[in-house]
């Protein structure tokens, strides 16, 4: 699952009861990120839920955090990690906001830590990599330090350097697990299938009996197309850990690409049933919406997005629920249903608007806006406003340097190409959008059809159509197009 996410102490004790600073060294003696607290419970607290976490088992670790605090309640580093295992969105601001308060107390790598995460949920990514390149400046033989940039360089789909970052925590610590997932997937999103089973191996050596391992490799061979022996590997996981979530989505991804719609669906309110959290109904619930839709059942895969939503609505967690109302506009915008589309995508803009969150999360959501507007716009033929947005949507994307929307910037201009016929600079936008997106490659496809392109066209639609991700909305939305249009083109 991809998920992000000491010997000898040295005690310095002050009348003043100042922080603690717990300096970690290696046995070589470089030194470590610092951990800041008063208190030497709260630091062995706050290690047993750090590994759990860095194990992916996030909610076994959240005991372990909230006692630390509890111990010390101006633990800063313990509050990040508390937000990094929150089952809800609501709870994760919360937890930020608290640590956010208490940087200026921590260790300067701690402090760099908490804003990057900051800073990384206000949509800011130039400042995000600032603050861990500087980690890995300020603490270069840091294992930690490396495997939080590669995360990183891995969610910015910059492959490559994430493997060097990988490789450069695993050089400094061979036995420290938590690299090893990550370099796996990055092997796999660059198709190097034989370096990722090798990165997800050792990962299985170094903790043979934990979940996570064989949940990873299990998605590569989801990812290959190896089905079956993917499911055996998700069974693996859940015989270590019979809660990790997971392993159903998993399990039930296999299921619903091999169209054993029904038994993907059991399998998912088996995880629904054992749900301890509403983070992991949530889950199980989104899991489900998706297999509906690749199933074509857009009722079913309403009333299930309905439910997620009375989980938020129950706590009034604005983030998930305009995250919840942003899926449900795209449901009925794949539907056809753009005007219905378009109320649900500015609803969702409002509960943004009218909560607490951060200017940076509104501004963003702001932005998404546009181009939800702008593709509404184009499905409507109102060509005019669609190329407004889209451009507003370029402009104000590219002025806030937002990778994800810069992606998706291109794509509703190559959409607006496409439906004007100008095949070459659709194809020109479509290959500077989110390639790890399947719906992108059927995009482009559809681009290289149109310009006479037999060739690149069928290579790209049959990579959209057996790009087989894991509990993927936009799959599901393109998978049975991408499958019609293959079988009907010439064979060659």
């Amino acid at each position: 699952m991809t998920k992000h996410r000491f010997p000898p102490l040295v005690r310095a004790l002050t009348i003043c009861a100042l922080p603690l600073v717990f300096a970690g060294f290696s046995e070589a003696g470089n030194k470590k990120i610092p951990i800041t607290t008063s208190s030497q419970e709260a630091r062995e607290l706050f290690l047993k839920g750090r590994d759990l976490q860095e194990r992916l088992q996030g909610q076994e670790s959240l005991q372990y955090f909230e006692k630390a605090i509890a111990k010390d309640p101006n633990f800063a580093i313990a509050y990040l990690n508390l937000a990094n295992s929150q089952p809800t969105a609501k709870g994760f601001f919360e937890q930020l906001d608290k640590a956010v308060a208490l940087a200026d107390k921590a260790s300067e790598g701690e402090r760099l830590m908490i804003l990057g995460v900051q800073a990384g949920a206000n949509g800011d990514v130039v400042k995000q990599k600032e603050y861990y390149q500087k980690l890995v400046a300020v603490f270069p033989d840091d294992e930690r330090a490396h495997n939080l940039l590669g995360n990183y360089l891995f969610g910015q789909q910059q492959f490559e350097q994430a493997i060097e970052a990988y490789k450069k925590a695993t050089a400094i610590a061979p036995s420290f697990s938590p690299p090893y997932n990550l370099l796996g997937y990055s092997y796999r999103s660059v198709e190097n299938y034989t370096e990722a089973e090798k990165a997800f191996q050792k990962y299985i050596k170094l903790i043979p009996n934990d979940p996570n391992p064989y949940d990873s490799y299990a998605e590569l061979l989801l990812k290959m197309g190896r089905f079956d022996e993917s499911i055996k590997q998700y069974q693996a996981a859940l015989s270590h850990n019979p809660n990790f979530a997971a392993s159903y989505y998993g399990t039930a991804t296999d299921l619903s690409l091999q169209n054993k719609h029904a038994e993907a669906l059991a399998q998912l309110q088996k995880a629904y049933d054992i749900a301890r959290d509403d983070g992991e109904r949530r889950g199980a619930l989104f899991a489900r919406t998706v297999v509906y839709v690749d199933a074509g059942n857009v009722q079913m895969a309403l009333a299930e997005l309905g439910k997620q939503y009375a989980l938020g609505e129950k706590i009034n967690d604005a983030a998930a629920m305009s995250g919840d109302l942003g899926t449900l506009g795209n449901i009925l915008y794949e539907s056809g249903k753009y005007d219905e589309a378009l109320a649900k995508f500015e609803k969702s803009l409002q509960l943004i608007e009218a909560s607490s969150l951060s200017q940076g999360v509104k501004d963003f959501a702001k932005r998404g806006n546009l181009y939800n507007a702008g593709r509404v716009a184009l499905m409507k033929k109102d060509l005019a406003t669609a190329k407004a947005k889209a451009e507003e949507f370029r402009a104000q994307s590219e002025a806030a340097k937002n990778t994800f929307q810069i992606w998706l910037a291109h794509e509703l201009a190559g959409s607006i190409a496409l439906t004007e016929k100008n095949y070459d600079q659709a194809i020109a936008h479509f290959q500077q959008a989110n390639l790890q997106n399947p719906y992108t490659l059927y995009r482009l496809a559809l681009a290289y059809e149109g310009k006479g392109d037999a060739k690149n066209a069928k290579e790209l639609c049959q990579k959209a159509a057996r790009f087989n991700a894991l509990s993927n909305m936009n799959y599901a939305f393109m998978r049975k197009k991408a499958e019609q249009k293959l079988a009907a083109m010439p064979r060659s």
